[in-house]
């Protein structure tokens, strides 16, 4: 059996957090992300147009430990649209990890926290950066 054609990218991730509203409003609020439906009073699905993201509450006394998920990354169209992105979450007082840096490979980036302490890298890449998708794609 041959393999199919190649996936499209990752575009859904669900992550299990202790305080869904904190962590629905950051990624509405502060990363400026729609909420596609609320399935329940403890799942929420969100997106920014080309992907789906899944909140969902964790259960009392589960354990905090993101698993073996290191970061998480946001495509941005540009150098410029990352710093900006930079000194919006600083004057929103997003826990921020590090400067804006650039990688070897022309990549830029910087990493941030939700309040859950998932680690986010908003991240330009010359590769990827500025490409849309749709539905009718394909």
């Amino acid at each position: 059996m041959t393999r199919p054609a190649p996936f499209n990218g990752l575009r859904h991730l669900a992550l299990k957090v202790h305080d869904l509203e904190a962590c629905e409003r950051f990624y509405v609020e502060i990363m400026g992300m729609q909420l596609l439906r609320r399935a329940s009073p403890n799942l929420v699905y969100l997106s920014c147009g080309n992907d789906n993201l899944s909140l969902g509450r964790a259960a009392p006394g589960e354990s905090r430990q993101g698993g073996c998920m290191d970061h998480f990354g946001f495509i941005v169209d540009s150098k410029a649209h990352l710093q900006q992105w930079f000194e919006f979450m600083q004057a929103q007082g997003v826990t921020l990890l590090d400067q804006p840096h650039d990688h070897s490979d022309g990549a830029r980036s910087f990493h941030c926290t939700d309040p859950a302490g998932n680690v986010i890298q908003p991240l330009y890449h010359p590769a990827i950066s500025g490409q849309r998708f749709s539905a009718a794609e394909g």
